[in-house]
């Protein structure tokens, strides 16, 4: 005794595999709902029992397959698509094994699913990560269903969807749309395959900000493209990744870094050059909430991209920030960069007038150098000596003043310092933060500038 729970796929007769065609011919009793009796009933026994039922009385075909099983026959029970696919397979199994009906031996062929079929209709739309959900909430609450939902919309799964509409169930596709737009964008392609791979075969393509569930019915299956899904003629196409392999150089890697940053950066206010800057700073901190850390002075980025490629000198108060500075952008524009923390002069000075080596070696650079653009990234002290500098000092000009030092005791005063300053222009890491490689990206922001226009129009 035996029942085989068989998937005949969508429609065209063509598309039921041969193991099935072979099941049918053997069977004793064949099991279904009436309308796909037609798809299979060439290959039938002339003997054969035919059980045509209607549509919704799953559970009493199951039941009527066990009767005839333990009579001893062999027992086929048809679904379309596949079989374990919202088909019969998991009513018959289930009811089998709560009933602990041993003696009946149980089999699954597999068959073309509609979503498979449907998708080899558009071309390449199962490219990669897929889900199927059933809209259907008769047996399943509703709930459930649009926890579902929310989940393939967040995951972004290609998503196709059996039950999608009926003439009672006609709201629960609009708002799986709404759900939808949550995640994804208008432009995302969205497809109608009616009655896949039979005569009346017809398929819409659309996106899901113009698609209008009125369009559907229940012999309608509707495949949702993920973000990197996209149309090409009439088929749609979901690459997998082989023209987008992961980055493996160190440039792909920090390339891909900025693209990620970018995306948080793009709807902000300010202009592309201090987005940049602030993408630069926040590839740095490795924190993407960092959004509101910087803040600059009218085209001051601008006007030292221009000082810089004219060869203009840098001062750093500590060696790290120095370090920090791509040589590779300092050395083809030809800038110094000079900090003198650990001169014999500096330790000297400090000594002599009570002064921290910050704050000396900014003395002895000021005087050295009273045109360079000054880049603080640790000592609260040596932004003080620069602002204190450029309000008392002629002779101190300064092609600005970039303010990051980090820390708790007078680091949020020296910056505010610096911002009331209105004859220099200034760059300031805001609150606490900041730091020697936070001071330094922003230098390497200003040479790359010309860099921008690849993330931000």
């Amino acid at each position: 005794m035996k029942i085989t729970v068989a998937g005949i796929g969508p429609g065209d007769r063509q598309y039921i595999l041969p193991v099935v065609h072979q099941a049918v011919a053997k069977a004793d009793v064949i099991v279904g709902y009436s309308y796909y009796f037609q798809f299979v009933e060439e290959f039938f026994r002339s003997d054969v029992e035919r059980i045509e039922m209607p549509l919704g009385k799953e559970e009493a075909r199951a039941e009527v397959a066990i009767v005839h099983a333990l009579e001893g026959k062999d027992v086929l029970v048809i679904g379309s698509g596949d079989a374990s696919i919202y088909s019969m397979a998991s009513i018959v199994y289930e009811m089998v094994a709560r009933r602990e009906l041993d003696q009946i031996q149980l089999e699954t062929l597999p068959g073309v699913s509609a979503f498979l079929a449907a998708g080899s209709k558009l071309g390449a739309p199962l490219g990669h990560d897929f889900c199927c959900i059933s809209l259907s909430d008769l047996m399943t609450p509703w709930n459930s269903i649009e926890k579902r939902i929310r989940g393939a919309a967040m995951g972004d799964f290609v998503t196709s969807l059996y039950n999608p509409r009926s003439v009672k169930r006609h709201w629960q596709l609009g708002r799986l749309k709404k759900i939808f737009l949550e995640e994804r964008d208008p432009s995302t392609p969205v497809a109608i395959v009616r009655q896949v791979t039979r005569e009346e075969e017809n398929i819409r393509i659309t996106t899901l900000g113009e698609f209008d569930p009125s369009w559907v019915d229940m012999f309608s299956l509707v495949m949702i493209g993920n973000s990197q899904t996209f149309q090409y003629k009439q088929s749609l196409i979901t690459p997998r990744g082989y023209l987008n392999r992961k980055p493996e150089t160190g440039l792909e890697i920090q390339q891909a870094s900025f693209n990620v940053v970018a995306e948080k950066i793009k709807p902000l206010k300010g202009t592309v050059a201090e987005k940049w800057a602030l993408t630069r700073v926040i590839h740095t901190t490795g924190d993407l909430s960092d959004t509101e850390l910087l803040e600059v002075s009218d085209r001051a980025l601008e006007k030292w991209s221009e000082f810089l490629k004219a060869g203009g000198e840098i001062v750093t108060d500590v060696t790290m920030v120095q370090a920090g500075i791509t040589k590779a952008f300092s050395g083809k524009y030809g800038n110094q960069i000079f900090c003198h923390l650990n001169d014999e002069e500096t330790a000297v000075l400090a000594s002599e007038k009570g002064l921290t080596r910050s704050q000396a070696g900014m003395q002895i650079a000021i005087e050295k150098h009273p045109n360079a653009l000054y880049v603080v990234g640790n000592a609260p002290t040596a932004l003080f000596e620069i602002t204190e500098s450029i309000r008392i000092k002629e002779s101190f000009s300064p092609a600005g003043v970039i303010g990051a030092p980090v820390g708790f005791i007078n680091v949020i005063e020296s910056k505010e310092q610096l911002s009331q300053l209105d004859t220099t222009d200034w760059a300031i890491i805001h609150g606490n933060k900041g730091g020697s490689n936070v001071a330094a990206s922003i230098v390497n922001a200003v040479f790359t500038l010309d860099e921008a226009v690849n993330y931000y129009e």
